[in-house]
């Protein structure tokens, strides 16, 4: 197959399994803002499971595909040697706390565009011009020349396996154990739990990890080259990072905004994650539609546009300065067992609870 069929054949599959996502996720209401929500405020853990059944089926599935030599999940963007560890807790504390802020996080904001929401839509452009503030532009030497100098270095890999591996097991024994261990131990968790057992909640939990398997897939396998034509070297077809990726929400909308605004420049071209964020947004869109949920919806207050501008402009930096979103390192980053991704999954968390926690403080003082 040449290089421009495989092109286009990666582009289409990845925008399938999205809009499957962003239906999936508009018919369960499928929401990491919203799990967290409901922990705080409820103590109901029903979405939470949900949003960890997808992480582990995400990692058994992402298992299954590297032991059969499909990818090499040493190849994504999550499994580096370079351990930025103040970055994963700064960028993931200040993406928890802007997706309270604006009311969803990266793929709820798509979600959302899909059903008709116009404040998502601004939180999409926002957010996406922060983003880039911080990949190239006035953040970006903040990010650099700060954050990302308190680092380690682990020559093996900062993922879970590897650090077993150095502890002195087997390296097989390792990634075993640490697969079955977190991926089987958090499946588990939700699947014994038969409250849990209803259609939307098993149908988001294992459709969204599975999504994020056949993401890895088409990225890792499907668009793997070892020899590019051009170049001669190793490539993954139509990546903005240039390694493998599989689901994630902050970086693809700056680099969307970015196609946007030059495109008639024949250097920029759709990527995989652009592909990724226009599936999620048709997908929801079609599922709206068909349930008759789609419905306008704008800016309440001066104070609620504040409030959703702030929140969009805290994703954007800290989603690019941890490196994903909830569902870029919460999901996808944690299917690779990356100790980078579980503590910006925990920060992510702890921002998003302190927010609400301050919410509800603000909501009680008025009171």
């Amino acid at each position: 197959m040449e290089a421009g069929s495989s092109v286009n054949l990666v582009l289409w599959l990845v925008f399938a399994v999205s809009f499957v996502f962003g239906a999936i996720g508009q018919k369960t209401h499928f929401c990491t803002m919203g799990a967290v929500s409901d922990i705080v405020n409820m103590g109901d853990w029903s979405r939470m499971r949900m949003w960890l059944l997808a992480i582990g089926v995400a990692i058994l599935g992402a298992a299954a595909l590297h032991a059969a030599g499909l990818i090499d999940l040493g190849k994504s963007i999550y499994r580096t040697p370079n351990f930025t560890w103040l970055s994963y807790l700064v960028g993931g504390f200040c993406f928890g706390i802007g997706m309270v802020l604006a009311s969803g996080c990266g793929s709820k904001t798509l979600i959302r565009i899909g059903a008709g929401n116009l404040k998502s839509l601004v939180v999409f452009m926002v957010l996406g011009l922060v983003a880039y503030m911080t990949i190239r532009g006035v953040f970006g030497s903040f990010r650099v020349n700060v954050l990302e100098k308190a680092a380690l270095n682990l020559p093996g890999g900062q993922d879970i396996p590897a650090l077993l591996t150095a502890a002195g097991l087997e390296a097989k024994t390792a990634f075993m154990l640490a697969v079955l261990a977190i991926g089987g131990g958090l499946t588990a968790f939700c699947l014994l739990k038969r409250d849990f057992w209803s259609f939307d909640n098993l149908l988001g939990g294992l459709g969204t990890g599975l999504a994020v398997v056949a993401a890895w897939y088409i990225s890792g396998h499907l668009g793997y080259l070892a020899e590019h034509p051009e170049t001669l070297e190793e490539a993954f077809l139509t990546t903005n990072s240039g390694r493998m990726e599989a689901l994630t929400f902050v970086a693809p909308q700056a680099y969307a905004l970015e196609l946007l605004l030059l495109w008639s420049d024949a250097s920029r071209k759709l990527s995989f994650g652009i592909a990724s964020l226009l599936g999620v947004i048709a997908g929801s869109a079609a599922c709206a539609l068909l349930t008759r949920n789609f419905r306008w919806e704008g800016f309440a207050s001066v104070e609620d546009t504040a409030s959703h501008l702030l929140g969009a402009a805290l994703m954007g930096f800290g989603g690019v300065v941890a490196m994903g979103c909830t569902v870029g390192q919460g999901i996808s980053g944690f299917s690779t067992l990356a100790l980078g991704s579980i503590i910006t999954f925990l920060a992510i968390v702890a921002g998003a609870a302190a927010m609400l926690k301050v919410q509800y403080w603000r909501l009680m003082r008025e009171a």
